[in-house]
């Protein structure tokens, strides 16, 4: 048995390397029956051209879908497109709901002298903890501190199409000649290039997963009232809200709202708009009954849905009465 990691998957195909030699696998049908889902980034073990084995993840997203990330680097344009807030808190919260590292890189930095963009930036997220740089893949500016938060890594880069994440990757190792789009003239935006996920390897001790991009992502898996936890300049006054469930829009006595010159105007709107899109969430389970247990119970090293409290009693009484009525029938006869 070898053990590797898929780094690019295609129709059935999982392309594995392991000890530096690329494998072109199936998945065993016993998984498949089982219902494993395989992922670009996934650890595997492999037999004569099989994926016998999906190891223990540590971390995992689902759109784009991959595994064992270490960083995400959320790629913005200062210009060409323009920089698009309320995209770029969209993706640093997607980050931090399922708890990843995350840096920032404002890219194509040659085509604006405007300074004040760069000290908007900074006055927003340095004082949330993000490391920040500024690069030019065309310019060949900031390539060093962009390499250096890559080292020893397996990162993935996420931002919209355009800012330029292939030709970062291409200005990093050359020799990969992947290809780019070209903004276009009528909608000031990028075309896809890259049309499915794929560990890239730039030097042996770097690797970033190169995605079809996140541009479809919406908050629409959460509850309103969970989504300040994504914004940490919002969530440090909501202890205070007379409301438990306050949702820091328009409620009285809201911590939030009394403190809202401590809160970027920017980071605030898009707080607002993250909770619509998590309210539509809220009428679809609460009409349509969408609602799933998230909760798992392992037994024999399987993972089972385990069921809430209200719901096995539930289950418990409507066995009772069927064994009643069985007794009822038979003393009927």
């Amino acid at each position: 048995m070898t053990k590797g990691q898929v780094y690019k998957i295609h129709s059935d195909f999982y392309y594995v390397e392991a000890d530096n030699v690329s494998h072109e696998c199936k998945l065993r049908e016993v998984l498949k029956k089982q219902g494993q889902k395989v992922l670009v980034g996934d650890f595997v073990e492999i037999n004569n051209g099989h994926i016998e084995k999906v190891l223990p993840r540590k971390n995992f997203i689902k759109r784009p879908s991959v595994a064992n990330i270490d960083t995400v680097i959320v790629v913005s344009a200062i210009k060409e497109p323009e920089l698009d807030f309320t995209q770029l808190n969209r993706y640093i919260s997607f980050a931090k709901y399922f708890n990843l590292d995350t840096k920032l890189c404002f890219n194509k930095n040659d085509l604006s002298s405007d300074d004040s963009i760069i000290e908007k930036i900074f006055g927003i997220y340095e004082p949330l903890g993000y490391d920040i740089i500024f690069t030019s893949a065309i310019e060949r500016i900031g390539l060093e501190d962009f390499k250096e938060i890559l080292e020893n890594k397996i990162s993935v880069l996420c931002g919209n199409s355009g800012v330029g994440k292939t030709t970062l990757i291409n200005a990093l190792n050359p020799n990969l000649k992947l290809k780019t789009g070209e903004i276009s003239e009528k909608t000031h935006r990028g075309t896809h290039t890259t049309r499915h996920s794929e560990i890239i390897k730039i030097t042996d001790n770097i690797k970033i997963i190169d995605t079809p991009g996140f541009s479809n992502l919406k908050f629409d898996f959460l509850l309103p009232n969970e989504i300040d936890r994504l914004f940490p300049e919002i969530h440090q006054y909501s202890h205070d809200c007379k409301y438990p469930d306050c949702l820091h829009i328009n409620e009285d006595n809201c911590s939030v709202l009394e403190n809202i010159e401590n809160i970027n105007i920017s980071r605030y709107e898009s707080y607002t708009e993250f909770v619509k899109e998590a309210s539509e969430y809220k009428k679809q389970i609460k009409f349509n009954g969408q609602k799933t247990e998230t909760q798992l119970k392992q037994q024999h090293n399987k993972d089972f849905v385990k069921i809430n409290r209200n719901k096995r009693q539930e289950a418990r009484n409507t066995l009772k009465q069927k064994l009643n009525k069985g007794n009822d029938y038979e003393e009927l006869y």
